[in-house]
């Protein structure tokens, strides 16, 4: 760091670049946008740099270690009022991002679980793992995504495997009455949609996250069932029936 001790000392701008680890492109690129020029020139026109000019690349250094772009330090130089938004917003980012670091963390460290519990890792079942995360990310908020994992963490593996288990078996039991084209107000059928909405309600825990899951199944129901027993068309046919006895209802 450089000294600024004294009003008479001149930096040139090769100095001000070896002191301050900067490079010449980069200072003469500031002085292009307006952000730092040189207080003063010789007369041979070779830039000086006052103490002033100093004091102001060190903030302009200090706020781009903050994460600023050039043109919000700028702002922040030409209106000092300005600097607690830039800041505020600056920080809403940081946290955001952190955020989804934290949220990346946990889904990695899932992934890791399921590879490390398995005997003899399938690839084919990593990447259909990184697709159900794709498509979590499109169609589930970073919220809902928090939410539903604190769902299955409340419940706990056994009560998740319990509950996925009384699916299937919800499932095998609906599938022949859409084959067979049992009337979708019959009592039997009600009773068992009502059994296949309490399962959901269990993971779900909220109606918009339940939205987004049929939503998601709508969008991508070809890709999901590829891990499940049952055809594309059966599950499709069978979530149509589902909601016809829910009308129904």
């Amino acid at each position: 760091m450089i000294e600024v001790n004294g009003a008479g000392r001149r930096w040139s701008i090769g100095e001000l670049a070896r002191a301050t680890g900067l490079t010449v492109r980069t200072l003469h690129h500031y002085d292009e946008i307006g952000l730092l020029s040189a207080g003063e020139r010789t007369a041979a026109g070779h830039r000086r740099y006052t103490g002033a000019d100093l004091r102001r690349l060190y903030r302009v250094r200090a706020l781009r270690a903050l994460g600023l772009s050039l043109e919000e330090i700028a702002d922040a130089l030409a209106e000092p009022a300005h600097m607690r938004d830039l800041l505020d917003a600056q920080l809403r980012e940081l946290d955001a991002h952190a955020a989804r670091i934290a949220e990346l963390r946990e889904q990695i460290h899932g992934l890791l679980g399921r590879l490390h519990a398995a005997p003899e890792p399938d690839p084919e079942d990593l990447m259909t793992t990184l697709e159900m995360m794709s498509m979590l990310e499109n169609h589930f908020t970073a919220e809902q995504r928090s939410r539903l994992a604190a769902r299955r963490d409340e419940m706990g593996p056994e009560a998740v495997e319990a509950a996925r288990t009384r699916w299937v078996e919800l499932v095998e039991e609906l599938l022949p009455h859409v084959a067979n084209g049992t009337p979708v107000d019959d009592p039997r059928v009600g009773e068992l949609v009502e059994r296949w909405d309490a399962v959901g309600a269990a993971f779900h825990g909220g109606e918009d996250t339940k939205v987004a899951a049929r939503r998601m199944w709508s969008g991508n129901s070809g890709e999901l069932s590829r891990a499940l027993p049952w055809t594309a068309e059966q599950l499709t046919g069978l979530v149509a029936y589902v909601n016809q006895v829910r009308d129904a209802r």
